[in-house]
């Protein structure tokens, strides 16, 4: 058997660490902690943003096209 590696240590020390965090309780607890944690990975305000500029654009695109042919 060889010895470990650095990168095995590591991992090891994060498995334990999550496994014992998870020691105590239910699967139920485990599980709603889990859905607690999504994080959206863009904020309202810059999807708004982008929203305005991809779909305002069509709007003042389509606004022109009708009153300015």
């Amino acid at each position: 058997m060889s010895a470990q590696t650095l990168e095995q240590r590591r991992r090891n020390a994060k498995f334990v660490k999550e496994q014992d965090a998870r020691r105590g309780k239910s699967e139920t607890e485990i599980k709603k902690r889990s859905k607690d944690q999504f994080k959206s990975p863009i904020s309202p305000f810059w999807l708004g943003i982008l929203g305005f500029v991809v779909f305002g654009g069509l709007i003042f695109e389509v606004l022109s096209r009708i009153f300015f042919r």
